[in-house]
């Protein structure tokens, strides 16, 4: 195992939170590597919104410059791989990538993000992020007044029915078999004129990722503009539990207030340890990862 260079500080992830992370530790001096593997879990979105001075625009394109800003600090290194191991040495840490190369550090960052599971309903993944979205706050007001569904059950569901009623009253919850509501929540449905339809969802039509209509599992069909759904999710690198690194019930990585994770000297920033995704959140537990783990290696050195 052959190690190439040392570093104060190696953040596993070179999307916004790690790079608000890169940037926060660059223009403290420290230095940086940043490994990306090039795979955003936003890939597909064509617009990003809720974020000031971004407003719609690509999120490749505000990656993008965010990528050629926080390289303008030559302490800040990037390089393209995926990051496959770590270890946790005496008084510090080892990342190995998928192209042998393995590097050292003192502080881990891991900013990877989640890798959401799709359902078995043909074009359901063609039209994720595009008509098929998880978040009112983040897509909410370009779909508005438009005949909506809520895919998903329960409690959930009740919840993204009280957002988006505020969004369209053109909206049905897709329990997708027998649903589940408690007596007063059914109530509150029903005054609201929101329909559940307990059938499943077997096909969503669409052109080019924007949906059209909902087929069911009786051959029945529903004209539909866009849904939202709430999936399941893995971690979408296994090294920080591996490292030792607790989750959360809900599948995230157990951080504090200031993004640290259970095992010392490893954080985690990001839709990865953060249950509110959105773009401006990454960026802000990035910025604030940077400034903690800066703020420990001034003690360290003082």
């Amino acid at each position: 195992m052959k190690v190439i260079e040392n570093y104060d500080v190696i953040i596993v992830g070179g999307s916004y939170a790690g790079l608000a992370a890169a940037m926060s530790l660059g223009r403290s001096l420290r230095k940086v590597l940043i490994i990306d593997s090039g795979k955003p879990c936003n890939r597909q979105t064509p617009h990003s919104h809720n974020f000031l001075t971004q407003d719609g625009k690509a999120p490749s394109e505000i990656s993008s410059i965010a990528k050629s800003q926080v390289l303008e600090y030559n302490t800040v290194h990037f390089i393209s791989g995926k990051a496959i191991f770590g270890i946790k040495n005496e008084d510090n840490f080892t990342i190995g990538t998928n192209t042998g190369a393995t590097y050292v550090a003192k502080k881990v960052v891991f900013a990877t993000g989640i890798k959401d599971i799709m359902p078995n309903i043909k074009g359901f993944q063609d039209c994720w992020g595009i008509s098929i979205v998880h978040c009112p706050y983040c897509h909410g007001y370009e779909i508005r007044n438009e005949k909506t569904g809520i895919m998903v059950n329960g409690e959930r569901a009740y919840h993204l029915a009280q957002l988006v009623n505020n969004l369209t009253r053109e909206l049905s919850i897709l329990s997708n078999g027998s649903a589940s509501f408690t007596p007063e929540q059914l109530m509150k449905l029903e005054e609201n004129a929101i329909d559940i339809v307990e059938k499943k969802v077997v096909e969503v039509e669409h052109e080019n990722g924007y949906m059209n209509t909902i087929v069911f599992d009786d051959g029945s069909k529903e004209k539909f503009k866009a849904l939202y759904a709430a999936l399941p999710f893995v971690q979408h690198s296994d090294i920080p539990e591996a490292l030792g690194c607790n989750l959360t019930d809900d599948g995230l990585i157990l951080v504090d207030p200031m993004c640290k994770t259970t095992v010392t000297g490893v954080f985690a920033c990001g839709d990865n340890s953060i249950k509110m995704r959105s773009l401006a959140n990454a960026v802000a537990s990035g910025t604030m990862v940077g400034a903690v783990i800066n703020m420990e290696l001034v003690k360290e050195n003082f």
